[in-house]
């Protein structure tokens, strides 16, 4: 019973990880969609989100399946509780890098503003969720806690962002609607971050049993 529940968690794990690339090739074709603004490209990537449900099904199944099967207890048990909760972060990231697509579409003109700090707070998220997942599969408490100094970066990263367009809606109020979309992306990245961190927590519980707050 302990090598089918030792091999169980190590496909479970093998299916996070998978999910996990799927849902950083989405964010990141959807982030190109938006430098582009191709409206067929954000069609292609919106469609893609059925592949990370299908993942979080998978995720809960086997869960299910070695609760009901291996009666896990202690660790064994907060390991596989915390794996349902990161499929649905990871779910739930997905969701917020197809909003960005969603928010191509309503896009007309060509961008107000390059954009710089957008695309870095998308690879500081992605690289936030990549270690979450590291900590995960390897119970590393110092990757878990190094997110939230991560999280401050992003969530600086977006105040400075929205003070930004605000300006420039401020100065021209023809940007006003591409800005406030722009603003929405931003925030779809904040949160995609906090999700990461919400991994971190998940981490810190599986080896500790008691749960801490990473997003402050």
């Amino acid at each position: 019973m302990r090598q089918s529940l030792n091999e169980g968690q190590l496909d479970l794990t093998k299916i996070l990880k998978d999910m996990g690339e799927e849902v950083g090739k989405i964010l990141q074709g959807c982030m190109q969609t938006l430098l582009s603004l191709d409206r067929n490209q954000a069609d292609f990537w919106i469609s893609e989100d059925q592949k990370v449900n299908d993942f979080e099904r998978q995720v809960d199944d086997l869960c299910v399946r070695l609760i009901a099967t291996q009666q896990p207890v202690a660790k064994d048990l907060r390991k596989i509780i915390s794996a349902m909760k990161i499929s649905t972060d990871l779910e739930r990231m997905g969701d917020l890098a197809i909003d960005i697509a969603k928010i191509v579409r309503r896009i007309d003109g060509p961008l107000c503003k390059p954009l710089i700090d957008i695309p870095e707070m998308a690879e500081m998220a992605l690289g936030m969720m990549r270690q979450g997942l590291e900590a995960y599969a390897s119970e590393n408490m110092g990757l878990a806690h190094d997110l939230a100094g991560q999280d401050d970066k992003v969530d600086s990263l977006y105040k400075k962002v929205v003070r930004d367009l605000l300006l420039i809606m401020t100065e021209d109020p023809e940007n006003l609607d591409q800005g406030m979309y722009l603003a929405f992306v931003a925030r779809y990245l904040e949160r995609f971050a906090d999700h990461a961190t919400n991994i971190g927590e998940n981490v810190i519980y599986i080896t500790t049993a008691g749960r801490q707050d990473l997003n402050i």
